[in-house]
């Protein structure tokens, strides 16, 4: 993986980690039930696909 690559994972898991934040806060916020259910879901979404990018970082480090 080159340099460029690299950097384009890593911003990538600072974006998933700032919409994590933001749809956190967004659900405390909520009083309907579907909406907070929905952005749970969706903070699940992100959470695991900054979890693959951490991985794929992880991966290369070792390499």
């Amino acid at each position: 993986m080159t340099q460029k690559e690299l950097s384009y994972v890593e911003d990538a898991i600072g974006h998933e980690t700032n919409i994590i934040s933001i749809a956190s806060d967004i659900s405390e916020k909520l009083d309907d039930e579907e909406l907070v259910s929905f952005m749970e879901e969706e903070i699940e979404n992100h959470t695991s696909m900054k979890e693959r990018l951490m991985n794929l970082l992880e991966e290369k480090t070792n390499e």
